[in-house]
């Protein structure tokens, strides 16, 4: 893409897109604020859980999801087979150095720059969250990132798929390993239900609509007022979802803003590394903008729902280690922006083909 076409799209932006950084500040004020003068409204909304998996946050997410979803052309999908480097990049990133760099700067900040304020027990807390964080890739938050990086929208979908499917087998032994705990259960039901509300619900959704309205409306009609209509939903569905994340944690980030900070400090150098690393890996693959800017991604953010669900059967609602998880949860939107900010000023590094 080059400058002009940088420019007609960026003109091109609406409202809320062109604000953006504005309204995600916004959003997090009012969330906390919410939980701490109208608690009622997130303790109603924490009640609809199952699985440590909050489902007015999964139907939010749909919101986010489906545009992505509803423009996927299955019979893209068997391509991405014929193009393994993105995901190969993506499996080495996610599963041979992701989980271990996190506990490196876990150890690093809280064994050693923090050691002056962080009691040597919280300590070992904080890196066992951070390390179920780190040794747990996106599932469902990703596909929002590929969208607002005009990411292939198929190869996004197998990218997930993929590493859902190695998710199941690897979580267990890496977490045991970095944690040298032996008594350890991977809560398969977050998982499953995870799989089933963020990337199952969306995805037939989306073919089905799809399927409808091109048979319906016709091809040009989709492409050209359909999705331009639904496009306001990522955004719309994503603000959302800050106030509802922040309402839930508003007490403890008020309370404890100290160790919030510097939780954080960790957590946001790691996603920035891993998204360099996979970034940078794609530059010398020779990658696609639309394979290249998702696969970063995925690496780059966590699943956070099988983080915080660990933690707790591990250690406890009111350990150390929830606490990390939880804000692995907090500043994993505001960064990941960040980063799909960089990937969008950086798209002229790479191809743009599709």
């Amino acid at each position: 893409m080059n400058q002009a076409e940088v420019k007609e799209k960026k003109e091109g932006l609406g409202f809320f897109e062109r604000y953006l950084t504005v309204w995600v500040a916004l959003c997090i004020i009012i969330g906390i604020a919410v939980g701490r003068f109208l608690p009622i409204i997130p303790e109603t909304l924490s009640q609809f859980e199952y699985a440590q998996v909050s489902i007015p946050v999964a139907i939010l997410i749909w919101f986010m999801i489906y545009p992505m979803m509803v423009q996927i052309d299955f019979s893209s999908i068997l391509k991405a087979g014929r193009k393994p480097k993105g995901l190969a990049l993506t499996l080495v990133v996610n599963w041979l150095i992701k989980p271990f760099t996190m506990a490196f700067f876990a150890w690093l900040f809280f064994k050693n720059i923090f050691g002056a304020f962080i009691n040597p027990e919280l300590a070992e807390q904080y890196i066992a969250g951070a390390i179920l964080l780190g040794a747990a890739p996106c599932t469902a938050m990703v596909f929002v990132w590929s969208y607002l990086t005009d990411g292939d929208a198929s190869y996004t979908l197998v990218q997930v798929a993929v590493n859902d499917l190695v998710l199941v087998f690897a979580f267990a032994p890496i977490v045991i390993f970095l944690l040298g705990v032996t008594d350890f259960t991977v809560p398969y039901n977050t998982i499953l239900l995870s799989v089933v509300l963020y990337i199952l619900v969306p995805l037939v959704a989306g073919y089905l609509s799809r399927k409808y309205l091109i048979k319906n409306k016709g091809i040009d009609w989709f492409e050209n007022v359909y999705l331009e209509k639904v496009s306001n939903f990522t955004i719309t569905g994503l603000l959302l979802t800050l106030i509802i994340l922040f309402s839930f944690q508003g007490d403890i980030i008020l309370n404890n803003p100290l160790d919030i900070l510097l939780i954080a400090i960790p957590l946001t150098i790691q996603t920035f590394f891993i998204f360099i690393t996979a970034y940078g890996g794609a530059k010398l693959l020779k990658l696609d903008h639309s394979v290249a800017a998702p696969a970063s991604m995925i690496g780059a953010s966590n699943f956070f729902e099988l983080a915080v669900a660990t933690a707790i059967s591990l250690f406890g609602l009111k350990s150390g280690a929830a606490l990390a998880t939880v804000v692995g949860v907090l500043v994993e939107v505001p960064v990941m922006l960040a980063l799909v900010g960089i990937a969008n000023r950086t798209r002229h590094w790479f191809s743009s083909k599709k």
